[in-house]
């Protein structure tokens, strides 16, 4: 009994680490495309609208 405990814990550490793995991979992905699309048109950054209205450089 005790092994199905310990390899549970071990497949439950495996999907946080996949879906982890997954949500930075996104995420790196996103900042590349950004980045790509900033050097095709000379942009210094991407604006995004603030809550009160004003664009500022958004941040990684």
């Amino acid at each position: 009994m005790p092994q199905f405990l310990l390899l549970g814990l071990v497949g439950a550490a495996a999907l946080y680490g996949y879906k982890q793995m997954k949500r930075d991979a996104e995420r790196v992905s996103e900042r590349n495309r950004r980045a790509e699309a900033e050097v095709r048109t000379g942009a210094q950054g991407t604006l995004v609208r603030g809550s009160d209205g004003i664009y500022r450089v958004k941040k990684d």
